[in-house]
């Protein structure tokens, strides 16, 4: 059986139009692999191709309203899931993506620890989070397990919960984190991470989030207020949303909002980057050579399709 393609690599380096021309060549889905288009009502901000711009279904997105838990651990479910479903038709899952994690738990052999879904606990640390701020929480995790706390930024208060509850269940984020550094495979898959001369992608990130502003990205997130989700964690994590939140209360212009999400989408096509060469497996294409059409006939010819 062919193996699992994954198309991986920073934000706005053209993942999509790749993934799914791929796809529309070997005559099947995409499996997204991003971990906030799972969310419904998160669209614009999030890049998710229009369904009339699609080549082919892409899958894994809109699982869950904005406000409903959902983590690694359950994404490797439903990721699994779809690839059962594909590879009984005969057809090669391709996954798109830059969320490394969830490109790891679905292709990888990751166990999770209990307690990755909503419980009694998680409600109280997440009201320690609103009453007290992301710093105090990031002290309470310091003060508990201080290696787990030197791995986790002390803004990225999900993790810093999720830590929090690896504590109280006696195991430690950093020695699980450490686990995950030696990747085995559960499924025979290739990945291919996209890469991009670095000034070029920055423009490339300053451009797209321009269209998403003319693609009505304010309005998307009106919606999430006025639907009163939008204090969730999850808004208030996701770039595109959170700073456009804080205009909606006053806290910044629209501008400003503007300038912060293009600056933090760089930031995060450095992690992304980071992320990819970490993982020695991954081989590179890069789209300063190729347009999206080379590039899909450069994996092909790569893998014998």
């Amino acid at each position: 059986m062919t193996p699992i393609i994954a198309i991986t690599g920073p934000t706005a380096v053209g993942k999509s139009a790749v993934a799914d021309e791929l796809a529309h060549r070997l005559g099947t889905e995409v499996l997204s692999a991003d971990a906030m288009q799972v969310y419904r009502g998160m669209d614009i901000g999030t890049a998710k191709t229009p369904a009339a711009e699609r080549l082919v279904p892409l899958r894994l997105i809109d699982l869950v309203d904005v406000d409903e838990p959902y983590s690694a651990a359950l994404y490797q479910r439903d990721a699994r899931s779809e690839i059962n479903r594909l590879q009984k038709q005969g057809k090669v899952p391709v996954f798109c993506g830059g969320t490394g994690l969830y490109l790891r738990a679905a292709l990888d052999d990751m166990v999770f620890p209990k307690g990755e879904v909503s419980d009694e606990r998680r409600s109280q640390y997440n009201q320690m989070a609103a009453d007290l701020g992301a710093e105090e929480l990031h002290r309470l995790l310091a003060e508990r397990d201080a290696k787990s706390a030197e791995l986790i930024h002390p803004h990225n208060v999900k993790r810093v919960i999720r830590a929090l509850e690896m504590c109280d269940e006696g195991s430690s984020y950093a020695e699980q984190a450490a686990g995950f550094s030696t990747p085995r495979a559960v499924y025979p898959y290739v990945s291919y991470a996209l890469s991009m001369e670095r000034s070029r992608l920055y423009e490339r990130i300053d451009k797209r989030v321009d269209l998403m502003m003319d693609q009505g990205l304010l309005y998307e997130v009106k919606n999430l207020v006025s639907s009163g989700v939008a204090d969730s964690l999850t808004a208030r994590q996701a770039i595109g949303y959170k700073e456009i939140i804080d205009a909606l209360d006053g806290k910044t212009s629209l501008d400003e909002a503007v300038s912060l999400i293009k600056q933090r989408s760089r930031r995060y096509a450095k992690r992304q980057l980071s992320w990819c060469r970490r993982d020695e497996r991954i081989r590179w294409i890069s789209m300063d050579e190729h347009d999206v059409s080379s590039a899909v006939d450069a994996i092909c010819a790569e893998m014998g399709l």
